[in-house]
């Protein structure tokens, strides 16, 4: 693996229905509301057909860092409410892959992610910045998290708990995000 090349295995359990899971993530306009303090603006660049597939994206987005980074997706695969694929494209290149599946009660996310950084500052100063730069990334998924069990509750119609206040990640491993 090259110094740039990051893989990143994020789970997340959350009580929800798979559809309503799937039905948020694959919402991709309302990303700046439901997790804003990741997804800064979300553009629309091409429809795709009925069920997503080719449908392009722009984002821009931000984590903990002093760094913001613009790219854009195209949906390769959608098996709905269980699976969705993702060819990543600009301050990073890969692909991403949403795994949502039934767990009794609760619904298991997974979100897979093989990206090369093609950032001037990610790419080069990754073989020493890794961990720092991984660490921003679970921040990240760690906030969408909180925030799509927030958004849950919302679409239900129910009672929000007042969101707790994004603290810097003191630990790069922990039970629901792994660096591969």
């Amino acid at each position: 693996m090259q110094s740039s090349s990051y893989h990143f295995i994020t789970e997340w359990k959350i009580q929800a229905t798979t559809q309503e899971v799937f039905d948020i993530i694959t919402d991709v306009p309302s990303l700046t509301q439901w997790w804003p303090s990741v997804y800064l603006d979300v553009k629309e660049k091409t429809q795709g057909t009925e069920t997503g597939i080719g449908k392009t994206m722009e984002l821009y987005t931000k984590g903990f860092l002093p760094y913001t980074l613009v790219w854009k997706f195209k949906v390769l695969d959608v098996q709905e409410p269980h699976h969705i694929v993702l060819a990543a494209m600009g301050d990073f290149e890969g692909i991403g892959k949403w795994t949502i599946t039934n767990d009794g009660i609760d619904t298991l996310v997974k979100y897979d992610w093989q990206i090369e950084a093609k950032k001037p500052i990610l790419k080069h100063l990754s073989f020493l910045m890794k961990p720092i730069f991984s660490a921003n990334h679970l921040w990240a998924m760690e906030r969408g998290h909180e925030s799509l069990k927030i958004e849950v509750l919302k679409r239900r119609g129910l009672e929000v708990p007042a969101p707790r206040k994004p603290t810097f990640p003191h630990n790069l491993i922990n039970n629901r995000n792994v660096l591969v």
